[in-house]
């Protein structure tokens, strides 16, 4: 029953984000043709660029801009409809059914959005191969701390203490 009740959750948010319509690049990112990394590129998308969205998929967003229509990491978005704070007075779905289970979320609380990762049942982690390319192409995307810490001063950004929430994991 939980798991009907997550999928009719779940469906109903992807309708919801989809639905939204209005998306802006938070950053210059690239348009690919499919949901992957390497995938081929469409178009470079500059910084505040608005695009319309189509669909959502994991970390990847469907949109449509120029005439164009492919897929951008979710994470080089910004929707301006869900991104909301404690003094707005917005509705909205997630506002909607925050309220219905006893108050709006932290995300949106602070303004800030976040994409769900679901974790690997124990069968999928029992039939799982290890794949040495992929491990070398994660790697590939590491930083050291150096690097890091540039990338956060010249993005202007500042450490934050978040709270830990006890009512969450229960």
């Amino acid at each position: 029953m939980k798991r009907i009740a997550l999928g009719f959750f779940l469906a109903l948010f992807a309708t919801a984000a989809a639905a939204q319509g209005q998306a802006f690049t938070n950053r210059a990112t690239d348009l690919k043709d499919q949901a992957a990394p390497e995938s081929r590129t469409l178009a470079s998308l500059p910084e505040n660029t608005e695009v319309k969205v189509l669909a959502r998929g994991g970390g990847w967003t469907r949109v449509e801009t120029g005439g164009k229509a492919g897929w951008v990491r979710v994470f080089h978005l910004r929707f301006p409809a869900t991104a909301t704070t404690e003094s707005s007075s917005g509705g909205g779905f997630l506002s909607g059914i925050a309220s219905a289970i006893g108050g709006r979320p932290k995300s949106q609380q602070a303004g800030i959005q976040t994409v769900g990762v679901r974790g690997l049942s124990p069968e999928e982690l029992k039939n799982a191969s290890p794949d040495g390319e992929a491990l070398k192409r994660m790697q590939s995307f590491g930083a050291d701390k150096g690097s890091a810490e540039r990338f956060a001063r010249e993005g202007k950004l500042s450490a934050v203490n978040v709270d830990y929430n006890e009512a969450a994991r229960k």
